[in-house]
């Protein structure tokens, strides 16, 4: 299809058209997979949550080595792929290149924005960790991410001394920003609601999704926490 060069607007419209779609599918429950699963185990459990019309998946695996990360994270986006869901890959941009993910997460000691920005494209989501700080969530969103996420909001048996957030940090940055705002860090569906509340538009959950004994019951139970968008 041929595209008009001249019309500086068709560029900027289709960038906004391809944000809007992109950002469309940050909602819901965010699936983080857990560490120390092997690759059975790994597709069999990600099925599970993709069964329970879960959308967004994101593979941390912290402590293998790398070529099993990246035939786990082959298959996994394959799977993904073929249930029109979306496979972020934790910390490792060249990972998420190299598989053709759908995006990457960032840490504050991962690669920037910008770097990750270049090496993925315009297309792929790209979104950042900003802990308990609205000064992070600020320089990401003008740094051109596709989402932030606060946290932990409550205990985590993943990550036992991670900083604390509040609630207000959500309410906060939906007011400041355009950007879907995930809550991540100890999430359970006893508290995830007053997270939603506060206007989260996606809950991270590891343990209290995975350690289910349906996980695919567990993934629908999440995802009816979230109203309807008209």
């Amino acid at each position: 299809m041929a595209m008009d060069c001249g019309n500086p607007l068709a560029a900027i419209n289709t960038t906004v058209a391809t944000n809007a779609t992109t950002r469309a599918v940050i909602r819901g429950l965010y699936a983080i997979t857990p560490d120390g699963a092997d690759t059975a185990t790994l597709k069999a459990i990600v099925m599970a949550a993709l069964a329970g019309a879960t959308k967004l998946v994101q593979y941390r695996q912290k402590n293998i080595a790398t070529h099993i990360q990246v035939a786990q994270a082959f298959e996994l986006n394959a799977i993904c792929v073929s249930q029109n869901a979306s496979l972020i890959i934790n910390d490792n941009a060249e990972l998420a290149k190299k598989i053709d993910a759908a995006g990457v997460h960032l840490g504050r000691e991962d690669m920037g924005v910008a770097k990750a920005r270049q090496l993925l494209g315009p297309h792929k989501i790209i979104g950042v960790s900003c802990y308990n700080q609205m000064a992070l969530a600020e320089a990401a969103v003008a740094a051109g991410v596709d989402y932030i996420a606060f946290g932990a909001f409550f205990p985590s048996q993943i990550k036992p001394h991670a900083v604390r957030a509040e609630l207000a940090l959500i309410i906060e940055a939906k007011k400041r920003f355009r950007v879907p705002v995930i809550a991540i860090g100890g999430i359970s569906l006893k508290n995830a609601p007053q997270l939603i509340n506060a206007g989260a538009d996606a809950v991270a959950v590891i343990s209290d999704l995975f350690n289910a004994p349906d996980i695919t019951a567990q993934a629908i139970a999440f995802q009816k926490l979230f109203p309807e968008k008209n």
